[in-house]
């Protein structure tokens, strides 16, 4: 590059730097504050998850693994956990034992939410970076008021932690490409970074690398003609541009996940083993009870259809349209290339679980990590949707932008009914909530454990009467021995049991049936938006019974 050239775009970039921050970029940035004062707020309003026991012991394992000087080699033989990186999980467990205070399970929730917010904000500077600050505010408001994503964003500790690195190495992914073949030093380290928390986490973080040469090949597609040993020069300096950033990503990967280093392709052979994984774990489609290697094809794409929302789906629609608007042709040409890439990025592992038929469960759980680019898309088809009105009229702008305010309020108003179930949102594709019930997948986590051992608690202290001593009450659950014991720690008057039919009480969602698993008197019914999502029952006359039969 020419002297001049550098120096126009050192100009180019001081500029940039300068410019003051819009309106949009302030409302992104009190929406993110807030969003950070709500998790400080409500964080212990979620359930600990089925997962995270197992999570968290597996970070302990790493530690140890390291500590041990590579001798304790217990992680890998720790279930399939080995097939993962343990990046979250590690840092978790290593704040908890620097805060000894506070509980471990807050320390993950919180740890994961503020992350998820990050995620957000990833969403944001994305969608800023392509079509500018506007169409970055409408992308961070879409995510926060996706269900799914703010609802997860608590106790899905391998999902959203994995989404949000996802998205900041897709912000560093552009920020390379614009610049190639020589990408700035600070864009490629944090490109590897945030590829080596990706991969850190899971090993389908080594798609960012595909992306990586994909961006790579499309930059090498000048709209003039160039010489094709031009290009091919300009694509192997790329690859020498970007190296650090794999090497950055591979160190981290191998820290957080040591099974990937004991043997060159371990990474290759973990993707294809997380293909492969087969549990007898049932799941749910259309009222229809299937084992996770048996869905249909159409499983993921039908649940992203149901759970996100209609002005994030519209508006990921409307992105590729915005293809059309009025630019010069190198401004034009750019918001093409970025908009196709982050389409593909949004499609391609959708499509790859069509084509291969892989294990799925819960829903889109294990697909979080393409809603934030669903978002940006949002971001920037809707930004297209106002720029198209406003040239027809300002009244139509200003339309536009007031049916996007409508849906967002009604959705914000939505999740604020569901809380904290909010990952339960379904669209009204299908009838909301209240007709996904027993359709499809609901509180598979059991979100609703702290609700429901408080209405026990209540429950039973009626019972016991004021002044008296406290029994001892037996309480079978339909979730994870942990979630409930997390619950109930401080009262010695409730004890977890693995025995339903003798149990006291019971406690269940109404997921897959697990209700009706056990008979008994509901004392707590835990509904939303007029749909019962979880039971808790009293059987202490049936207990009697059994034990006297016995």
């Amino acid at each position: 590059m020419l002297p001049g050239h550098r120096a126009k775009r050192a100009l180019a970039r001081w500029r940039e730097r300068l410019t003051p921050p819009s309106a949009y970029d302030a409302a992104a940035a009190a929406l993110l504050v807030a969003l950070v004062l709500l998790v400080v707020l409500t964080y212990n309003s979620y359930a600990v998850s089925n997962d995270e026991p197992v999570q968290q012991h597996y970070g302990e394992l790493i530690i140890a693994y390291f500590r041990s000087g590579f001798s304790d080699t217990s992680l890998f033989h720790y279930v399939n956990l080995y097939l993962y990186g343990g990046l979250f999980d590690v840092v978790a467990t290593l704040i908890e034992r620097a805060l000894p205070l506070i509980d471990r399970y807050d320390v993950r929730h919180i740890l994961c939410a503020l992350i998820g917010v990050g995620g957000i904000g990833g969403a944001f500077a994305t969608a800023r970076l392509v079509a500018g600050p506007r169409a970055g505010a409408i992308a961070a408001i879409v995510l926060a008021v996706c269900g799914p994503w703010y609802g997860s964003m608590f106790n899905h500790t391998k999902d959203i932690p994995f989404a949000a690195a996802m998205i900041g190495a897709t912000y560093f992914l552009l920020r390379c490409m614009r610049d190639l073949p020589w990408p700035r030093r600070r864009h490629v380290v944090g490109f590897g970074l945030l590829l080596g928390a990706a991969l850190g986490i899971r090993v389908l973080g080594l798609l960012m690398i595909g992306y990586a040469g994909l961006a790579m090949l499309i930059a090498t597609l000048p709209a003039g003609p160039e010489p094709l040993r031009d290009r091919l020069a300009f694509f192997a300096r790329s690859i020498v541009a970007l190296t650090p950033a794999f090497l950055i990503g591979y160190l981290l990967m191998i820290a957080a996940w040591p099974w990937s280093a004991l043997a060159p392709l371990n990474p290759l052979r973990g993707l294809i083993d997380f293909g492969e994984f087969h549990y007898h774990i049932d799941t749910l489609l259309a009222g229809r009870v299937y084992e996770m290697d048996q869905v249909p094809r159409w499983y993921v794409p039908l649940y992203l259809v149901i759970k996100l929302p209609l002005i994030m789906l519209a508006g990921a629609a409307l992105s590729l349209a915005c293809l059309s608007r009025r630019a010069n042709v190198k401004k034009r040409a750019r918001l093409r290339s970025e908009t196709g890439l982050l389409v593909f990025m949004a499609l391609f592992p959708v499509i790859c679980e069509v084509v291969d038929r892989g294990p799925a469960f819960t829903g889109m759980r294990h697909f979080l990590f393409v809603v934030p680019l669903f978002a940006v898309l949002a971001g920037i088809g809707i930004d297209w949707l106002i720029d198209v009105a406003g040239r027809s009229g300002r009244w139509l702008a200003a339309l536009s932008a007031a049916a996007f305010l409508l849906a967002v309020v009604s959705n914000a108003v939505l999740l604020v009914r569901l809380h904290p179930y909010q990952y339960l949102y379904y669209n009204p594709l299908i009838g909301g909530l209240e007709g996904a019930a027993g359709h499809f997948a609901t509180d598979y986590w059991v979100d609703i454990m702290p609700e429901a051992v408080g209405d026990l608690e209540a429950y039973v202290a009626r019972l016991d009467g004021p002044g008296t001593a406290s029994h001892r009450y037996t309480v079978a659950v339909c979730a994870e021995r942990a979630s409930f014991e997390n619950e109930a720690q401080d009262d010695p008057s409730l004890q977890w049991t693995a025995d339903w039919k003798t149990a006291d009480f019971f406690i269940a969602p109404t997921h897959m049936n697990c209700d009706r698993a056990v008979d008994g008197t509901v004392i707590a019914a835990i509904s939303r938006l007029g749909v019962l999502i979880g039971v808790v029952k009293d059987r202490r006359a049936l207990a009697q019974q059994a034990a006297h039969r016995n």
